[in-house]
């Protein structure tokens, strides 16, 4: 849903060609878990509203990982009559490769070593390899390594010290570069200057906001869930983070025949303020969403005998 209006949006409105409307109104359809820990900490994890927004994740971030790849692949290699053929057959090749021998060799390997020193060391040299494999067949990176974490996290007890140790790096170190990388490239002259960061800022905020919620909304209608349910839904699906900053990097770092950037200036910083609002939408929605469910699967049932 979010794709779909959010592309439409980006050509009629923001007058974009066809694939920097693809890229961008992909980064509407992507959402990171921000507000997860709201629902672990009120205990209600294990809530079908919140298995349907986890599950959601991992579809739409993986093919939205996939509209980045094809479009970076795009500008990386020839486009002759079978670049997407062998394009396709070389994704579908490593995916499958990735998927059948990478939990094969984290499980021998798990059962082999104890060492929390050397588990962490094999679950990023996984990841890198995963990236490192993509980039050669000429995709990005982050598809890769996003499939290898995928794979492996079955592997990884969720309360373990190999998990805390994963989970510290990416919030302590991975994820602060990454964002002191984006907000080295920003510029706020752009923003409060003259042209148009405000307007594409708005049409990016409104579409993320609008798409998350007609894509919960029919989800409440096709399983009769309660108004409750879905706006958990819509407060777990709306932070925009992770796979997004992905997209807008990489969109910025292509250039154009003409010499211009696929995802200009505009969007660059039109996509910090969206996922600034988003996170805070997420959060406020998700908490307010979870106090009263977990308030009212408290309260005992009036149940026959």
């Amino acid at each position: 849903v979010p794709i779909g209006i959010g592309f439409v949006a980006n050509v009629s409105y923001l007058k974009y060609g066809i694939i920097t409307s693809v890229l961008l109104a992909s980064m509407y359809a992507s959402h990171t878990l921000v507000a997860y820990p709201i629902v672990t900490r009120f205990g209600i994890s294990r809530h079908r509203s919140v298995s349907i927004a986890v599950g959601g994740t991992a579809v739409t971030d993986t093919l939205t990982l996939l509209v980045l790849a094809v479009i970076g692949g795009l500008f990386k290699g020839e486009t002759g009559g079978l670049f997407w053929i062998w394009l396709v057959v070389k994704v579908i090749f490593l995916g499958a490769l990735i998927i059948y021998f990478f939990p094969r060799i984290g499980r021998w390997f798990f059962h082999r070593y104890n060492d929390n020193v050397m588990q962490f060391i094999f679950v990023l040299a996984m990841v890198f390899l995963g990236a490192g494999l993509m980039e050669l067949v000429g995709m990005e990176g982050i598809l890769g390594a996003f499939l290898a974490g995928l794979v492996l996290n079955r592997l990884i007890p969720h309360v373990s010290p190999l998990m805390d140790h994963l989970e510290f790096v990416g919030n302590a170190l991975f994820i602060p570069y990454f964002l002191i990388g984006v907000g080295m490239l920003i510029n706020l002259r752009v923003i409060f200057g003259e042209g148009d960061a405000l307007k594409v800022a708005a049409v990016m905020i409104t579409m993320a906001l609008t798409g998350k919620w007609i894509a919960c909304w029919l989800t409440q209608k096709i399983y009769k869930m309660s108004v409750l349910e879905r706006n958990l839904m819509y407060g777990l699906s709306n932070a925009q983070a992770a796979a997004t900053l992905a997209a807008v990097l990489v969109g910025y770092n292509i250039i154009l025949p003409t010499g211009e950037r696929l995802l200009n200036d505009d969007v660059l910083n039109g996509t910090v303020l969206l996922i600034l609002v988003t996170c805070v939408v997420s959060s406020l929605i998700t908490e307010r969403a979870a106090r009263k469910m977990a308030m009212d699967d408290s309260q005992p049932e009036n149940e026959s005998s």
